[in-house]
């Protein structure tokens, strides 16, 4: 009876280490790139004109325009317009907040 039990208990101490492992990466990679993702969407469906944007490219430019999946923007000194697909938005600069700290500071 003790390598009947032994058998029985055998293929689940065999897949343990698996399910650890699986374990791990859900709450240490999937669950927080997950939440990342969520932040970004929130983030990119937020834009509106006057937002200072920096793109995945690392074009800085200002808002003009926020249609359904395209955002005008303007760029250089010029203010070139361009337009560009909101997926391509990196993030809102502060640009502004950091001088203003820079100058309170002083």
């Amino acid at each position: 009876m003790n390598s009947a039990t032994a058998a029985q208990g055998s293929p689940f101490l065999s897949l343990l280490p698996m399910l650890v492992v699986l374990l791990f990466f859900y709450l240490f990679v999937i669950k927080p790139q997950k939440k990342r993702d969520k932040e970004i969407q929130a983030m990119r469906s937020e834009l509106k004109p006057g937002d200072e944007i920096i793109t995945i490219a690392g074009t800085l430019g200002k808002i003009v325009q926020v249609k359904d999946d395209i955002v005008v923007i303007e760029v250089g000194s010029q203010k070139n317009q361009i337009d560009i697909l909101k997926s391509s938005v990196a993030t809102i600069s502060k640009k502004k907040d950091v001088k203003d700290a820079k100058v309170d500071t002083l």
